[in-house]
């Protein structure tokens, strides 16, 4: 059982640290940044959530499911969707890099969009490689949620 500050302390640390992985997801293809990052500091605030309300707070309290008493890690819905998480970030990766193919560019090619007008931001470029980041984003975050649950249930 953790304490009462560490409990309290998550609740105010984890929606800062989601904050700054979307903003260093959003700023991914101008800046240091992008979907490996990202996805590294969400799988943070998770481990945070982890060690203050125990392995199985995501379930109950976020996704509003029923726990299973006794199910073996790897057969738990939570981690059979962190791995879902997985195969569609690696589909989006691997989709967004073939994606050019089809109008005769290179593998991996780009184009971006520019919005202006953004609150906070002022103008924005909408990358294409962003998809390719979401991909990254995924696979980080499907593949290490993965190891934290069946590791943390340990």
């Amino acid at each position: 059982m953790t304490t009462v500050i560490m409990r309290t302390t998550a609740r105010a640390v984890v929606p800062i640290i989601l904050v700054v992985a979307i903003a260093l997801f959003v700023e991914g293809h101008n800046l240091p940044g992008g979907g490996f990052i990202g996805g590294v500091l969400t799988v943070t605030a998770f481990a945070v959530l982890y060690l203050a309300f125990g392995l199985d707070f995501l379930e109950r309290g976020v996704l509003g499911r029923d726990v299973e008493p006794g199910k073996e890690p790897s057969r738990d819905r939570v981690v059979v969707a962190y791995r879902r998480i997985f195969e569609y970030g690696l589909a989006i990766a691997v989709g967004s890099g073939l994606a050019p193919l089809l109008f005769d560019l290179p593998f991996l090619s780009q184009t971006y969009w520019e919005f202006e007008g953004v609150p906070i931001y002022g103008t924005v470029e909408v990358a294409s490689a962003m998809a390719f980041d979401f991909g990254v984003y995924c696979v980080v975050v499907g593949g290490l949620l993965t190891i934290l649950s069946v590791v943390g249930a340990e």
